[in-house]
């Protein structure tokens, strides 16, 4: 007897990792699975014991950590990068002229 229903969506747990890391959405990681967000948030739970919101917001940091290593080393080269950064952790800001 042939087996009915629609195939099963295979999810890589890497590759949803790394999605969820480059910031994609939940509808463009759908979108590379093909699959809905109902499919989507089933493996969530079904893979983390969690909701796919929940799992996002964890693994998202990893790709905000990676954006901010890239950052860092950028600035040994590249002044703006540098002037940025001290901008936006260590308060600098430039100095403004007051003409009278």
């Amino acid at each position: 007897m042939a087996k009915m229903g629609r195939p099963k969506i295979e999810i890589d747990k890497r590759q949803f990792e790394a999605l969820c890391g480059m910031q994609c959405t939940e509808i463009e990681i759908c979108s590379v699975f093909g699959c809905c967000e109902d499919t989507l948030n089933t493996w969530c739970k079904k893979t983390y014991r969690k909701t796919f919101s929940e799992v996002f917001a964890e693994k998202r940091q990893m790709g905000r950590a990676s954006l901010r290593r890239m950052q860092w080393k950028l600035a040994e080269k590249n002044a703006a990068m540098g002037i940025w950064l001290g901008k936006q952790y260590l308060e600098q800001k430039e100095m403004q002229e007051i003409k009278q």
